[in-house]
């Protein structure tokens, strides 16, 4: 399972929203806004404020410049 903690506004979670759909892999998406996740919280769940954060099999990963790397280095199907 993969949860992806975002905004609405950001670049980057679009990016990593657009990645996993290309593989057809399904995520769920929390918007920190609308769930009312603070930065602080954020930082709890996932060792981050910044979003995206991107929880793989409840393993947070770090945001999409990490996602990528995992699709580049071929261990993004490995892990899943």
């Amino acid at each position: 399972m993969i949860i992806i903690y975002s905004t609405s506004w950001c670049p980057s979670c679009t990016s990593a929203k657009r990645l996993l759909d290309s593989k057809g892999i399904k995520f769920k998406e929390i918007n920190i806004e609308e769930a009312n996740i603070s930065r602080e919280e954020l930082t709890k769940i996932a060792g981050a404020a910044t979003v995206p954060q991107i929880i793989i099999n409840e393993k947070p990963i770090g945001g999409f410049d990490k996602l990528l790397e995992l699709e580049q280095n071929n261990q993004l199907d490995q892990i899943l």
